[in-house]
């Protein structure tokens, strides 16, 4: 059983919507839940709200995964912010999704009968959970990869609510490098006897779809110069090499943590984000966008590039990019964190303070 069927923590609570959520696909999503945590108080004027919008397979608590953002004096404080962070519409950390939702008749989980989802499906539910906790206006919105994309449809679907935003090692639009990994991953999944077109139980999970996955998901997470510096072809005492064996450890760890359906439906959901969908294009979408914005990059990122948030950047009229010089890949914004947590904090208290809102 993954972790995620174990109790949340102990403040975490449990938002329920009272009305079905209209998703893009034109379904109607019912009896929605969205599993949050907050830190800090909301003020009088109720906007001094900071989101946060967690990754792939985040949670709501970020002061775990993204340890240093969040404290006292600190980029995001709760002293003067009331921070919220909520688990993603079809995550398994307590919001609605392929895991959490179970099926009154049968007693089994959703798994892939949950609805496929968008990135502006998960905005939609966030905007429900912050009404119903008096949010007025936001003075940030910020995430990382998944969380950037959720950040870019905030500005984009109610700019209103958005005072300035921090996209984060992120994209305007999911590219043909990132949906091909996505794709092969998913391949991975349902090659698994076990995986029985999203239909399993929990007496059998597709563990070994779902690992396989994590370990390709793992080598686009870091890159050439941190593999090389940390396993170079260092052997075990098994004679197997040290990645293998970081790539089956990473692969297991998320198996006893994550569902492979959540995996399944969120990679989907992220192969539709183009923030000019739908709309005038991607570019004229940014250009829209007018708030101050902190676009930062991992140097080393080969999932989201640097050129990729360069092209954020140029687009949105009030950004500033900032560069992570970290050599651990996409996942340097969660390991080198004092470096992005000062860029933070500079970008609230300097010459691009948020202080107007993203509305034309």
């Amino acid at each position: 059983m993954p972790d995620s069927a174990a109790p949340l923590h102990e403040q975490t609570r449990v938002f329920r919507a009272e009305q079905p959520l209209a998703l893009e696909s034109g379904e109607s999503l019912a009896n929605v839940t969205l599993a949050y945590r907050t830190w800090g108080r909301l003020n009088a004027a109720a906007d001094n709200v900071v989101l946060i919008c967690h990754a792939l397979t985040g949670s709501a608590d970020a002061d775990s995964w993204w340890p240093g953002l969040i404290g006292e004096g600190g980029a995001l404080d709760p002293t003067r912010d009331f921070i919220v962070c909520s688990n993603v519409l079809a995550g398994c950390y307590g919001s609605a999704g392929p895991y959490t939702r179970i099926d009154d008749d049968t007693g089994r989980r959703y798994g892939l009968r949950f609805p496929k989802i968008s990135v502006r499906d998960m905005v939609a539910a966030q905007r429900l959970l912050l009404e119903s906790l008096g949010v007025r206006r936001m003075s940030l919105v910020l995430g990382p990869s998944l969380g950037g994309m959720q950040t870019l449809e905030w500005a984009a679907m109610y700019p209103e609510w958005v005072q300035a935003i921090a996209p984060i090692g992120t994209s305007a639009r999911h590219s043909a490098w990132c949906i091909g990994i996505s794709e092969a991953q998913r391949a991975a999944i349902a090659t698994d006897p076990n995986w029985q077109e999203g239909r399993y139980g929990d007496d059998r999970r597709p563990e070994q779809g779902l690992a396989a996955a994590r370990m390709m998901a793992m080598v686009s997470y870091r890159s050439f110069e941190n593999f090389e510096q940390r396993f170079a072809r260092e052997m075990q005492d098994d004679a197997t090499f040290s990645i293998q064996s970081y790539l089956r450890y990473k692969g297991q760890k998320l198996v006893d943590r994550f569902d492979a359906a959540s995996y399944y439906r969120l990679t989907q959901a992220m192969d539709t984000h183009d923030v000019g969908r739908g709309r005038e294009g991607t570019e004229t979408t940014l250009q829209r966008i007018q708030c101050p914005a902190l676009v930062v990059s991992v140097a080393s990122d080969v999932l989201y590039p640097p050129a990729e948030q360069r092209f954020i950047a140029k687009h949105l009229p009030q950004a500033t990019f900032r560069e992570l010089a970290s050599e651990h890949g996409h996942d340097g914004f969660l390991i080198d964190t004092d470096e992005l947590a000062t860029m933070l904090k500079h970008f609230r208290t300097g010459g691009l303070a948020p202080l107007s809102s993203c509305a034309v």
